[in-house]
Protein backbone atom coordinates (compact mmCIF):
# COMPACT_ATOMS: atom_id res chain seq x y z
CA UNK A 1 0.00 0.00 0.00
CA UNK A 2 2.90 2.26 0.94
CA UNK A 3 4.57 1.29 -2.27
CA UNK A 4 1.38 2.17 -4.36
CA UNK A 5 1.13 5.89 -2.81
CA UNK A 6 4.62 6.57 -3.40
CA UNK A 7 3.77 6.08 -7.14
CA UNK A 8 0.89 8.11 -6.55
CA UNK A 9 2.87 11.01 -5.70
CA UNK A 10 5.29 10.69 -8.01
CA UNK A 11 3.22 10.48 -10.94
CA UNK A 12 1.54 13.76 -9.16
CA UNK A 13 4.53 15.14 -9.77
CA UNK A 14 5.50 14.54 -12.81
CA UNK A 15 1.98 15.74 -13.95
CA UNK A 16 2.47 19.09 -12.43
CA UNK A 17 6.12 19.29 -13.86
CA UNK A 18 4.79 18.38 -17.14
CA UNK A 19 1.63 20.96 -16.64
CA UNK A 20 3.92 23.90 -15.71
CA UNK A 21 6.87 22.99 -18.61
CA UNK A 22 3.18 23.25 -20.91
CA UNK A 23 1.97 26.88 -19.55
CA UNK A 24 6.12 28.14 -19.88
CA UNK A 25 6.12 26.89 -22.87
CA UNK A 26 2.67 28.47 -24.41
CA UNK A 27 3.54 31.26 -22.31
CA UNK A 28 6.68 31.57 -24.96
CA UNK A 29 4.95 31.15 -27.77
CA UNK A 30 2.02 32.75 -27.38
CA UNK A 31 3.72 35.96 -26.61
CA UNK A 32 6.69 35.26 -29.21
CA UNK A 33 3.85 35.36 -31.82
CA UNK A 34 1.95 38.29 -30.20
CA UNK A 35 5.04 40.52 -30.40
CA UNK A 36 5.73 40.01 -34.02
CA UNK A 37 1.80 41.04 -34.23
CA UNK A 38 1.06 44.52 -35.89
CA UNK A 39 -2.25 45.47 -34.96
CA UNK A 40 -3.92 48.60 -32.53
CA UNK A 41 -2.92 48.71 -29.86
CA UNK A 42 -0.15 46.23 -29.59
CA UNK A 43 1.30 46.88 -26.00
CA UNK A 44 -2.24 46.94 -24.94
CA UNK A 45 -2.73 43.56 -26.22
CA UNK A 46 0.51 42.11 -25.15
CA UNK A 47 0.21 43.36 -21.78
CA UNK A 48 -3.04 41.74 -21.13
CA UNK A 49 -1.65 38.42 -22.98
CA UNK A 50 1.52 38.20 -20.79
CA UNK A 51 -1.25 38.79 -17.31
CA UNK A 52 -3.12 36.05 -18.35
CA UNK A 53 0.20 33.73 -18.42
CA UNK A 54 1.45 34.75 -15.51
CA UNK A 55 -1.54 34.55 -13.67
CA UNK A 56 -1.95 30.78 -14.70
CA UNK A 57 1.17 29.86 -13.80
CA UNK A 58 0.96 31.79 -10.67
CA UNK A 59 -2.02 29.90 -9.35
CA UNK A 60 -0.55 26.68 -10.89
CA UNK A 61 2.69 27.64 -8.71
CA UNK A 62 0.21 28.61 -5.33
CA UNK A 63 -1.83 25.17 -5.53
CA UNK A 64 1.50 23.40 -5.30
CA UNK A 65 3.26 22.03 -1.82
CA UNK A 66 6.64 23.90 -1.45
CA UNK A 67 8.94 20.31 -1.81
CA UNK A 68 6.93 19.73 -4.91
CA UNK A 69 8.17 23.46 -6.35
CA UNK A 70 11.30 22.84 -5.35
CA UNK A 71 11.14 19.85 -7.30
CA UNK A 72 10.09 21.35 -10.32
CA UNK A 73 12.58 24.76 -10.07
CA UNK A 74 15.34 21.91 -10.46
CA UNK A 75 13.91 20.29 -13.13
CA UNK A 76 14.00 23.35 -15.35
CA UNK A 77 16.85 25.02 -17.01
CA UNK A 78 18.26 27.97 -15.59
CA UNK A 79 16.10 31.11 -17.54
CA UNK A 80 12.89 29.05 -16.72
CA UNK A 81 14.07 28.46 -13.29
CA UNK A 82 14.23 32.15 -12.07
CA UNK A 83 11.03 33.22 -14.52
CA UNK A 84 9.30 30.52 -12.20
CA UNK A 85 10.94 31.67 -9.04
CA UNK A 86 9.97 35.48 -9.54
CA UNK A 87 6.13 34.26 -9.47
CA UNK A 88 6.59 32.31 -5.87
CA UNK A 89 5.12 34.28 -3.49
CA UNK A 90 7.32 36.06 -1.01
CA UNK A 91 5.98 34.52 2.52
CA UNK A 92 7.03 30.82 0.50
CA UNK A 93 10.58 31.45 -0.38
CA UNK A 94 12.27 30.39 2.61
CA UNK A 95 10.35 27.08 3.26
CA UNK A 96 11.60 26.43 -1.09
CA UNK A 97 15.05 27.69 -0.18
CA UNK A 98 15.38 24.75 1.81
CA UNK A 99 13.97 22.04 -0.32
CA UNK A 100 15.75 22.75 -3.47
CA UNK A 101 19.27 21.32 -4.00
CA UNK A 102 22.44 23.38 -2.62
CA UNK A 103 23.43 23.82 -6.19
CA UNK A 104 20.13 25.01 -7.62
CA UNK A 105 19.76 27.24 -3.91
CA UNK A 106 22.78 29.08 -4.77
CA UNK A 107 21.20 29.86 -8.47
CA UNK A 108 18.29 31.60 -6.63
CA UNK A 109 20.62 33.60 -3.68
CA UNK A 110 22.27 34.75 -6.73
CA UNK A 111 18.64 36.47 -8.35
CA UNK A 112 18.21 37.47 -5.04
CA UNK A 113 18.16 41.17 -3.71
CA UNK A 114 19.30 41.41 0.04
CA UNK A 115 15.92 42.52 0.85
CA UNK A 116 14.00 39.34 -0.37
CA UNK A 117 16.78 37.27 0.99
CA UNK A 118 16.61 38.88 4.42
CA UNK A 119 12.40 38.45 4.33
CA UNK A 120 13.04 34.83 3.21
CA UNK A 121 15.16 33.84 6.29
CA UNK A 122 13.11 35.74 8.58
CA UNK A 123 10.15 33.22 8.09
CA UNK A 124 12.23 30.27 9.16
CA UNK A 125 12.57 28.89 13.28
CA UNK A 126 16.18 28.77 14.11
CA UNK A 127 17.15 25.03 12.95
CA UNK A 128 16.28 25.84 9.60
CA UNK A 129 17.71 29.57 9.28
CA UNK A 130 21.09 27.61 10.48
CA UNK A 131 20.55 25.21 7.42
CA UNK A 132 20.43 28.03 5.24
CA UNK A 133 23.19 30.17 6.34
CA UNK A 134 25.81 28.80 4.75
CA UNK A 135 24.62 29.79 1.62
CA UNK A 136 23.55 33.43 2.70
CA UNK A 137 25.26 36.56 2.46
CA UNK A 138 27.42 37.37 5.48
CA UNK A 139 25.66 40.72 5.72
CA UNK A 140 22.24 39.14 4.90
CA UNK A 141 22.84 36.61 7.84
CA UNK A 142 24.11 39.69 10.42
CA UNK A 143 20.85 41.20 9.54
CA UNK A 144 18.72 38.31 10.18
CA UNK A 145 20.67 37.72 13.60
CA UNK A 146 20.59 40.76 14.81
CA UNK A 147 16.61 40.55 14.74
CA UNK A 148 16.25 37.71 16.42
CA UNK A 149 14.68 37.35 20.31
CA UNK A 150 17.59 36.25 22.80
CA UNK A 151 16.13 32.50 23.04
CA UNK A 152 16.08 32.44 19.17
CA UNK A 153 19.81 33.53 19.07
CA UNK A 154 21.13 31.59 21.49
CA UNK A 155 19.33 28.42 19.98
CA UNK A 156 20.89 29.34 16.01
CA UNK A 157 24.29 29.39 17.27
CA UNK A 158 23.51 26.16 19.00
CA UNK A 159 22.58 24.73 15.93
CA UNK A 160 25.57 26.58 13.91
CA UNK A 161 27.88 25.29 16.22
CA UNK A 162 27.61 21.41 15.51
CA UNK A 163 29.06 19.65 12.71
CA UNK A 164 26.41 18.83 9.21
CA UNK A 165 26.89 15.21 10.28
CA UNK A 166 25.54 15.21 13.93
CA UNK A 167 22.34 14.78 15.89
CA UNK A 168 22.79 18.42 17.07
CA UNK A 169 22.55 19.44 13.27
CA UNK A 170 19.45 17.56 12.73
CA UNK A 171 17.52 18.74 15.84
CA UNK A 172 14.71 21.10 16.00
CA UNK A 173 13.54 23.23 18.89
CA UNK A 174 9.80 22.73 18.46
CA UNK A 175 8.15 20.53 20.91
CA UNK A 176 5.54 20.30 23.65
CA UNK A 177 7.28 20.13 27.53
CA UNK A 178 5.19 19.29 30.58
CA UNK A 179 5.44 18.85 34.29
CA UNK A 180 5.40 15.59 35.88
CA UNK A 181 3.31 16.14 38.90
CA UNK A 182 -0.31 17.39 37.37
CA UNK A 183 -2.79 15.21 36.04
CA UNK A 184 -3.77 15.14 32.37
CA UNK A 185 -7.07 16.96 32.69
CA UNK A 186 -4.32 19.98 33.02
CA UNK A 187 -1.99 18.39 30.24
CA UNK A 188 -5.11 18.45 27.35
CA UNK A 189 -6.01 21.98 28.55
CA UNK A 190 -2.73 23.23 28.00
CA UNK A 191 -2.62 21.36 25.02
CA UNK A 192 -5.62 23.25 23.84
CA UNK A 193 -4.20 26.33 23.83
CA UNK A 194 -1.73 25.67 20.87
CA UNK A 195 -3.05 26.34 17.71
CA UNK A 196 -1.64 23.20 16.20
CA UNK A 197 1.18 20.94 17.83
CA UNK A 198 4.40 20.91 16.18
CA UNK A 199 5.04 18.54 12.92
CA UNK A 200 5.17 14.86 14.19
CA UNK A 201 4.45 15.52 18.06
CA UNK A 202 3.72 11.54 18.86
CA UNK A 203 4.97 12.35 22.49
CA UNK A 204 5.29 15.12 24.90
CA UNK A 205 8.31 15.65 26.76
CA UNK A 206 8.45 15.40 30.84
CA UNK A 207 10.56 17.74 32.59
CA UNK A 208 11.56 19.04 35.72
CA UNK A 209 11.47 22.65 36.45
CA UNK A 210 15.59 23.09 35.41
CA UNK A 211 14.42 21.37 31.88
CA UNK A 212 15.84 17.79 32.95
CA UNK A 213 14.26 15.34 31.09
CA UNK A 214 12.23 13.04 33.48
CA UNK A 215 10.60 11.14 30.47
CA UNK A 216 8.43 10.80 27.99
CA UNK A 217 4.42 10.84 27.67
CA UNK A 218 3.37 8.92 24.60
CA UNK A 219 0.26 10.64 23.00
CA UNK A 220 -1.83 7.48 23.15
CA UNK A 221 -1.52 7.15 26.60
CA UNK A 222 -2.60 10.76 27.02
CA UNK A 223 -5.78 10.29 25.64
CA UNK A 224 -6.49 6.82 26.39
CA UNK A 225 -6.25 7.10 30.36
CA UNK A 226 -8.51 8.52 32.94
CA UNK A 227 -8.34 12.31 32.90
CA UNK A 228 -7.36 12.36 36.81
CA UNK A 229 -4.35 10.62 36.20
CA UNK A 230 -1.31 12.20 36.87
CA UNK A 231 1.56 12.20 33.70
CA UNK A 232 4.34 10.16 36.47
CA UNK A 233 1.93 7.19 37.12
CA UNK A 234 1.60 6.42 33.08
CA UNK A 235 4.86 8.28 31.52
CA UNK A 236 7.77 6.42 29.94
CA UNK A 237 11.37 6.64 31.94
CA UNK A 238 12.97 3.85 30.19
CA UNK A 239 13.52 6.03 26.55
CA UNK A 240 15.76 6.47 23.77
CA UNK A 241 17.47 9.54 23.98
CA UNK A 242 19.89 11.28 21.74
CA UNK A 243 23.11 14.20 22.46
CA UNK A 244 23.70 16.37 20.37
CA UNK A 245 27.75 15.46 19.48
CA UNK A 246 26.22 11.69 18.52
CA UNK A 247 26.55 10.97 14.78
CA UNK A 248 23.79 11.83 12.41
CA UNK A 249 23.97 8.48 10.80
CA UNK A 250 23.69 6.31 14.24
CA UNK A 251 20.05 8.61 14.93
CA UNK A 252 18.94 7.57 11.64
CA UNK A 253 19.68 4.18 12.40
CA UNK A 254 18.37 3.97 15.96
CA UNK A 255 14.54 5.54 13.84
CA UNK A 256 14.95 2.82 11.60
CA UNK A 257 15.55 -0.14 13.84
CA UNK A 258 12.80 1.29 16.88
CA UNK A 259 10.48 2.87 14.21
CA UNK A 260 10.96 6.35 15.90
CA UNK A 261 8.49 9.48 15.00
CA UNK A 262 10.49 11.21 16.97
CA UNK A 263 12.77 11.42 19.82
CA UNK A 264 14.67 13.69 22.07
CA UNK A 265 17.76 15.56 22.59
CA UNK A 266 19.62 15.97 26.11
CA UNK A 267 23.17 17.28 27.15
CA UNK A 268 25.33 15.81 29.52
CA UNK A 269 23.16 16.98 32.36
CA UNK A 270 20.00 15.13 30.72
CA UNK A 271 18.65 18.82 30.43
CA UNK A 272 15.93 18.80 27.27
CA UNK A 273 17.93 20.56 24.46
CA UNK A 274 15.87 19.45 21.43
CA UNK A 275 14.29 16.26 19.16
CA UNK A 276 14.85 14.68 16.16
CA UNK A 277 11.86 13.74 13.99
CA UNK A 278 11.70 11.18 11.55
CA UNK A 279 11.29 14.14 8.54
CA UNK A 280 14.30 15.29 9.32
CA UNK A 281 15.90 12.21 9.38
CA UNK A 282 14.40 10.75 6.34
CA UNK A 283 15.68 13.99 4.40
CA UNK A 284 19.56 13.29 5.92
CA UNK A 285 19.17 9.63 4.88
CA UNK A 286 18.19 10.46 1.12
CA UNK A 287 20.87 12.76 1.15
CA UNK A 288 23.40 10.56 2.25
CA UNK A 289 22.34 8.32 -0.59
CA UNK A 290 22.58 10.65 -3.45
CA UNK A 291 26.12 11.46 -2.33
CA UNK A 292 27.05 7.91 -2.05
CA UNK A 293 25.94 7.57 -5.45
CA UNK A 294 27.48 10.64 -6.85
CA UNK A 295 30.67 9.61 -4.27
CA UNK A 296 31.04 6.75 -6.15
CA UNK A 297 31.62 7.96 -9.36
CA UNK A 298 33.68 10.62 -7.98
CA UNK A 299 31.36 13.64 -8.21
CA UNK A 300 31.26 16.03 -5.75
CA UNK A 301 27.29 16.69 -4.67
CA UNK A 302 25.06 19.16 -5.67
CA UNK A 303 26.16 19.86 -9.03
CA UNK A 304 22.71 21.50 -10.72
CA UNK A 305 21.84 19.27 -14.07
CA UNK A 306 21.48 22.51 -15.49
CA UNK A 307 24.56 24.24 -14.31
CA UNK A 308 26.42 26.37 -16.84
CA UNK A 309 29.50 24.19 -18.55
CA UNK A 310 32.47 25.63 -16.65
CA UNK A 311 31.02 24.80 -13.37
CA UNK A 312 30.27 21.38 -14.52
CA UNK A 313 33.78 20.64 -16.32
CA UNK A 314 35.24 21.65 -12.50
CA UNK A 315 32.95 19.41 -10.60
CA UNK A 316 34.19 16.19 -12.46
CA UNK A 317 37.30 17.16 -13.99
CA UNK A 318 39.28 15.57 -10.44
CA UNK A 319 38.19 11.87 -11.43
CA UNK A 320 38.78 12.37 -14.74
CA UNK A 321 42.09 12.99 -14.57
CA UNK A 322 42.73 10.25 -12.06
CA UNK A 323 40.64 7.89 -14.95
CA UNK A 324 43.26 9.40 -17.70
CA UNK A 325 46.31 8.40 -16.10
CA UNK A 326 44.99 4.80 -14.94
CA UNK A 327 43.33 4.39 -18.86
CA UNK A 328 47.09 5.13 -20.02
CA UNK A 329 48.49 2.59 -17.65
CA UNK A 330 46.31 0.24 -18.93
CA UNK A 331 47.40 1.12 -22.54
CA UNK A 332 50.88 0.74 -21.61
CA UNK A 333 50.26 -2.89 -20.49
CA UNK A 334 48.39 -3.82 -23.49
CA UNK A 335 51.38 -2.51 -25.08
CA UNK A 336 53.90 -4.66 -23.35
CA UNK A 337 52.10 -7.46 -25.32
CA UNK A 338 51.82 -5.90 -28.98
CA UNK A 339 54.30 -9.33 -29.82
CA UNK A 340 52.03 -11.55 -28.08
CA UNK A 341 48.61 -10.06 -29.79
CA UNK A 342 50.11 -9.48 -33.27
CA UNK A 343 51.02 -13.18 -33.09
CA UNK A 344 47.15 -14.61 -31.53
CA UNK A 345 44.60 -11.68 -32.68
CA UNK A 346 42.12 -13.78 -30.71
CA UNK A 347 43.62 -12.25 -27.46
CA UNK A 348 42.42 -8.76 -28.53
CA UNK A 349 38.96 -10.10 -28.85
CA UNK A 350 38.94 -11.72 -25.50
CA UNK A 351 40.78 -9.41 -23.55
CA UNK A 352 37.86 -6.82 -22.58
CA UNK A 353 35.57 -9.70 -20.95
CA UNK A 354 38.16 -10.45 -18.74
CA UNK A 355 38.90 -7.04 -17.52
CA UNK A 356 34.69 -6.34 -18.00
CA UNK A 357 34.16 -8.80 -15.83
CA UNK A 358 36.27 -8.45 -13.11
CA UNK A 359 35.17 -4.60 -13.01
CA UNK A 360 31.54 -5.94 -12.09
CA UNK A 361 32.16 -8.10 -9.59
CA UNK A 362 34.38 -5.60 -7.95
CA UNK A 363 31.86 -2.33 -7.97
CA UNK A 364 29.16 -5.73 -6.65
CA UNK A 365 32.20 -5.85 -3.66
CA UNK A 366 32.40 -2.25 -2.86
CA UNK A 367 29.01 -1.51 -3.15
CA UNK A 368 28.18 -4.41 -0.54
CA UNK A 369 31.54 -2.98 1.88
CA UNK A 370 30.18 0.37 1.82
CA UNK A 371 26.49 -0.12 2.42
CA UNK A 372 27.78 -2.92 5.54
CA UNK A 373 30.01 0.79 6.69
CA UNK A 374 27.02 2.34 6.23
CA UNK A 375 24.66 0.37 8.19
CA UNK A 376 27.01 0.15 10.94
CA UNK A 377 27.65 -3.74 10.39
CA UNK A 378 31.13 -3.58 9.32
CA UNK A 379 33.62 -2.98 11.73
CA UNK A 380 37.66 -2.42 11.12
CA UNK A 381 38.26 -6.24 12.69
CA UNK A 382 35.85 -7.71 10.07
CA UNK A 383 39.01 -6.81 7.34
CA UNK A 384 40.25 -10.66 7.43
CA UNK A 385 36.43 -12.33 7.68
CA UNK A 386 35.21 -10.36 4.78
CA UNK A 387 38.53 -10.63 2.86
CA UNK A 388 38.53 -14.43 3.21
CA UNK A 389 34.63 -14.52 2.63
CA UNK A 390 34.40 -12.26 -1.04
CA UNK A 391 37.68 -14.14 -2.41
CA UNK A 392 35.56 -17.36 -1.74
CA UNK A 393 33.08 -16.01 -3.89
CA UNK A 394 35.76 -14.65 -6.11
CA UNK A 395 36.89 -18.32 -6.99
CA UNK A 396 33.72 -20.43 -6.93
CA UNK A 397 32.77 -17.26 -9.58
CA UNK A 398 35.84 -17.82 -11.43
CA UNK A 399 35.90 -21.25 -11.24
CA UNK A 400 32.42 -21.43 -13.02
CA UNK A 401 31.89 -18.36 -15.25
CA UNK A 402 35.54 -18.82 -16.48
CA UNK A 403 35.56 -21.94 -17.23
CA UNK A 404 32.38 -21.41 -19.30
CA UNK A 405 34.33 -18.52 -21.06
CA UNK A 406 37.60 -20.61 -21.77
CA UNK A 407 35.16 -23.59 -23.08
CA UNK A 408 33.78 -21.04 -25.31
CA UNK A 409 37.43 -19.83 -26.39
CA UNK A 410 38.21 -23.70 -26.96
CA UNK A 411 35.43 -23.68 -29.36
CA UNK A 412 35.80 -20.58 -31.30
CA UNK A 413 39.58 -20.58 -31.51
CA UNK A 414 40.24 -24.45 -31.62
CA UNK A 415 42.96 -23.78 -28.84
CA UNK A 416 42.50 -25.96 -24.95
CA UNK A 417 45.70 -23.93 -23.83
CA UNK A 418 43.58 -20.66 -24.74
CA UNK A 419 40.39 -21.85 -23.13
CA UNK A 420 42.88 -22.68 -20.23
CA UNK A 421 44.16 -19.34 -20.07
CA UNK A 422 40.92 -17.81 -20.39
CA UNK A 423 39.29 -19.51 -17.35
CA UNK A 424 43.09 -18.92 -15.02
CA UNK A 425 42.98 -15.00 -15.99
CA UNK A 426 39.19 -14.47 -15.39
CA UNK A 427 39.63 -16.25 -12.07
CA UNK A 428 42.82 -14.14 -11.28
CA UNK A 429 41.10 -11.33 -11.92
CA UNK A 430 38.11 -11.58 -9.81
CA UNK A 431 40.44 -12.50 -7.33
CA UNK A 432 41.66 -8.96 -7.39
CA UNK A 433 38.54 -7.66 -7.88
CA UNK A 434 37.57 -9.03 -4.57
CA UNK A 435 40.59 -7.88 -2.64
CA UNK A 436 40.28 -4.44 -4.04
CA UNK A 437 36.87 -4.27 -3.73
CA UNK A 438 37.23 -4.70 0.18
CA UNK A 439 40.63 -3.04 1.28
CA UNK A 440 39.84 0.26 -0.90
CA UNK A 441 36.58 1.37 0.92
CA UNK A 442 37.79 -0.51 4.66
CA UNK A 443 40.82 1.99 4.12
CA UNK A 444 39.40 4.70 3.44
CA UNK A 445 36.98 4.39 6.71
CA UNK A 446 39.85 3.37 9.30
CA UNK A 447 41.55 6.52 8.26
CA UNK A 448 38.53 8.77 8.26
CA UNK A 449 37.25 9.30 4.43
CA UNK A 450 34.72 8.71 3.21
CA UNK A 451 34.29 4.90 1.73
CA UNK A 452 32.22 5.51 -1.04
CA UNK A 453 34.34 8.13 -2.56
CA UNK A 454 35.53 7.46 -6.58
CA UNK A 455 35.12 3.50 -5.57
CA UNK A 456 34.21 3.14 -8.54
CA UNK A 457 36.75 4.67 -10.29
CA UNK A 458 39.36 2.68 -8.32
CA UNK A 459 38.09 -0.75 -8.96
CA UNK A 460 37.82 0.15 -12.49
CA UNK A 461 41.35 1.48 -12.80
CA UNK A 462 42.68 -2.13 -11.41
CA UNK A 463 40.74 -4.64 -12.89
CA UNK A 464 41.37 -3.03 -16.54
CA UNK A 465 45.17 -2.74 -15.98
CA UNK A 466 45.10 -5.89 -13.54
CA UNK A 467 42.81 -8.02 -15.87
CA UNK A 468 45.13 -7.08 -19.46
CA UNK A 469 48.63 -7.83 -17.40
CA UNK A 470 46.51 -10.94 -16.15
CA UNK A 471 45.29 -12.45 -19.06
CA UNK A 472 48.12 -11.01 -22.05
CA UNK A 473 51.25 -12.19 -19.39
CA UNK A 474 49.18 -15.82 -19.15
CA UNK A 475 48.91 -15.83 -22.67
CA UNK A 476 52.42 -15.26 -23.46
CA UNK A 477 53.63 -17.38 -21.16
CA UNK A 478 51.84 -20.65 -22.29
CA UNK A 479 50.82 -20.14 -25.64
CA UNK A 480 53.66 -18.09 -27.38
Amino acid sequence: MAEADDLQQHDDLDIHLREVQHLLARHKLVEDLVHRQDMPKHDLVENLVHKQHINELTHKLDSLHSADVAHILEALPVSERLFVWDLVKAERDGEILLEVSDAVRESLIEAMDSASLRAAAEQLDADELADLAPDLPHEVMEAVYQGLEPEEREQLRAAMSYPEDSVGALMDFEMVTVREDVSLEVVLRYLRRFDELPDHTDQLFVVDRDEHLRGVLPINRLLLNDPETEVSEIMLTDTLTLEPADEAETAAQAFERYDLVSAPVVDYHRKLVGRVTVATVVDFIREETESELLNQAGLREGEDIFAPVWDSVKNRWAWLAVNLVTAFIASRVIGAFEGSIEKLVALAALMPIVAGIGGNSGNQTITMIVRGIAMGQVQDEALTRLLKKEMGVALINGIAWGGLLGVLSWILYGSGKLGAVMTAAMTLNLLLAAIVGVMAPMIRHRFGQDPAVGSSVIITAVTDSGGFFIFLGLATIFLM
